[in-house]
This record gives structure tokens, C-alpha cells and sequence, in this order.
């Protein structure tokens, strides 16, 4: 194994370990002494922690779990000559720690921030746009899920169109936005079936377990 390949295998395992920390789990514990994954929708993410111990702990889920995704792009880009193809890579890594975590039994939240983060890294005027996008169908409908999957669903057309103009961005980002918004929309498929049954629940929520988020 030459160099550069070994040099990217140990930043993928590096960026998957990172996006594997359960920030959500961990802060729920620290400020209400409870397990999310049994209280609200059960999810590990900023909406549910926010609702089960609180705002601030909620507020600290986001950044944290966005600055996992931002850290692991930034990381395997400080290592590569800011590759953009070790960002995505990494990025990547990083989305599937937090969705599948190995502290968890390989379960984990959404995916929402940490990708979210790695976007940042990556192109930050089109992870503005995306989170403007989640703000404003939020505060329209007021569906966490359907501003998560709205944005999520965006992002490939934000990443081509604001990546660098008027050039497209490499093949491999293109890929990894189209996998990892898949994922993020994968991962809320029983939101999706909620929304269309009219059964979602709105934020803010009451804390009452087994609610959907």
C-alpha cells in the first residue's frame, strides 16, 4: 500500500470514528440524565435532544454534531493538499459514523448536521443555502423532517450550481452529495410516511415518548 493510500485509509477510519461520537446521547445525559434514544422520537439529533433535556443541550447537539462533519472534511483536506475528493471521502465517513454508529449497535441519528458540516467544509455558500432553505420551509410548515428532507433533497443542484462558477465541481463531490443527501433522505423515510399519512408532529413538540419527530 503506497503512502498516499495509506495516509487516506487511516483518515476514513479517523472521520468515521469522529462522526460515530453520539454528541446527542452524551448531552441528554449531562443535562437531564436521560437516554434520548427512550424519550421523544428516540432519535439521537439536535430536534429530539432539544425537546427531551432542553434547548441549550439541543443547540450544543447541532454545533457539534455539524462541527464532527466540518472537522473530518477540514482534516482529511489539511492532510491531502485540501483534495476535494478526501473531503467527500472523508465527509462521507464521518455522515455514515453518525448514522451507524459503532457505540450505538451501528444505529445512530439522521445524518441532517453532521452533513450539514461536511457541506461547510466542502462549499460553504451552498450549506448556507441549504440551511436558509430548512430555516424557511420550517418556519412555514413547521416540519423539522420536511425541512431536513427539503434541504437534503436540494443540495446536489446548491453544490453545481455554487461550487465554484462557472465551473462544476469534480465528479467525486457530484457522487457524494448525490449519496449523501440519499442517505439523509433515507433516513427519514418513516417521517416521509408520517408526513404523508398526516400523522408528523410539528415544532416545537411535547415530550411524550414514542412521538414522532
Amino acid at each position: 500500500m503506497s503512502g498516499v493510500s495509506l495516509t487516506i485509509l487511516l483518515l476514513l477510519v479517523a472521520a468515521y470514528l469522529l462522526g460515530s461520537i453520539p454528541f446527542g446521547l452524551l448531552l441528554a445525559r449531562l443535562f437531564g440524565g436521560q437516554d434520548v434514544r427512550q424519550s421523544g422520537s428516540g432519535n439521537i439529533g439536535a430536534a429530539n435532544v432539544a425537546r427531551v433535556a432542553g434547548l441549550l443541550p439541543g443547540i450544543l447537539t447541532l454545533l457539534l454534531d455539524a462541527a464532527k462533519g466540518a472537522f473530518a472534511a477540514w482534516l482529511a483536506g489539511h492532510f491531502t493538499g485540501r483534495s476535494s475528493t478526501a473531503m467527500m471521502l472523508a465527509g462521507i465517513a464521518a455522515l455514515l459514523g453518525h448514522c451507524y454508529s459503532m457505540w450505538l449497535g451501528f444505529k445512530g441519528g439522521k445524518g441532517v448536521a453532521t452533513a450539514l458540516g461536511v457541506f461547510a467544509a466542502l462549499c460553504w455558500p451552498a450549506a448556507l443555502s441549504a440551511f436558509v432553505f430548512f430555516v424557511l420551509i420550517l418556519g412555514v410548515w413547521r416540519y423539522v423532517s420536511l425541512g431536513s428532507v427539503s434541504a437534503a433533497a436540494a443540495m446536489p443542484l446548491l453544490i453545481y450550481f455554487l461550487w465554484a462558477p462557472p465551473h462544476a465541481p469534480p465528479l467525486a463531490v457530484m457522487l457524494g452529495t448525490l449519496f449523501a443527501s440519499t442517505l439523509v433522505i433515507y433516513k427519514h423515510r418513516e417521517n416521509l410516511r408520517r408526513l404523508i399519512a398526516g400523522t408528523e408532529s410539528k415544532f416545537p413538540a411535547a415530550k411524550s415518548k414514542g412521538e414522532p419527530e
